[in-house]
């Protein structure tokens, strides 16, 4: 017990605060911060471990938390659906750990409060969000290990979000949608990027989603992958008919 105290006594204040806010967040009382820290240094800071040499921020805890998701929503999913085939079991998790949800999610437990960078927080983008979460989940797999780790999901993620008849009829993505569609019956659509005359500080992208020669919806984001995906879910909305006949 001393040797316990002796370790809480010889944290800063900064780090005791730290403690307190992950403990209240995961459920538990992380074991070692080290690797908490570093699910929230951005690459920006240019951190390297003085004894490895190796750079320090938190893209390899998202490799790690993002592999931990997928096993504890497979799994999840596995006994949840008994009659589910593969392909079924493969959407319905990639619904549940869509770049969208976890962007969510992190913005849900507020993580970019504790993201060190030298970006300011303004000038990040939104998937900034998603990915300190599943680099919050690596970290708690290093720290805790799978039990934990599935703890802490199930907490965040499955008891909160998961109705698995809810995400059958959710889409994820009104672009591989409405492509396929026009796919099916021949149609001609493209994607057109024109000039963005906005003054917003952050560049913008817009998109013309034209069908059969004619431009039937827009779509304006901070990406051009965003912008198509805007456009495609209003020409959605505007063919609902048709498509979900198809």
């Amino acid at each position: 017990m001393s040797f316990i105290r002796k370790i809480i006594k010889t944290r800063t204040i900064r780090d005791e605060y730290f403690f307190l806010q992950l403990k209240k967040m995961l459920g538990f009382a992380p074991n070692n911060l080290l690797f908490y820290k570093k699910a929230f240094i951005h690459r920006s800071i240019k951190k390297v471990d003085k004894r490895t040499g190796l750079t320090q921020n938190y893209e390899r805890l998202e490799f790690l938390g993002d592999a931990m998701l997928g096993s504890v929503i497979a799994a999840f999913l596995f006994k949840k659906v008994p009659g589910g085939d593969e392909g079924y079991l493969t959407q319905m998790r990639s619904k549940i750990v869509s770049r969208e949800h976890l962007n969510e999610l992190g913005r849900d437990l507020d993580l970019l409060r504790f993201v060190k960078s030298t970006v300011a927080k303004s000038k990040f983008g939104e998937n900034i969000h998603g990915n300190v979460f599943e680099a919050l989940v690596g970290a708690i797999y290093l720290d805790r290990g799978y039990l934990y780790c599935e703890k802490f999901i199930k907490k965040r993620v499955i008891t909160p979000y998961v109705d698995v008849q809810k995400l059958e009829g959710k889409i994820t993505s009104y672009k591989s949608l409405f492509i396929e569609w026009c796919q099916k019956h021949k149609k001609d659509f493209e994607y057109s990027v024109y000039d963005d005359t906005g003054n917003d500080t952050v560049k913008h992208f817009s998109v013309k989603l034209i069908l059969e020669g004619k431009i039937i919806a827009k779509g304006r984001a901070t990406s051009k992958k965003k912008a198509e995906e805007t456009a495609s879910k209003r020409a959605y909305f505007a063919f609902q008919n048709e498509i979900s006949k198809s």
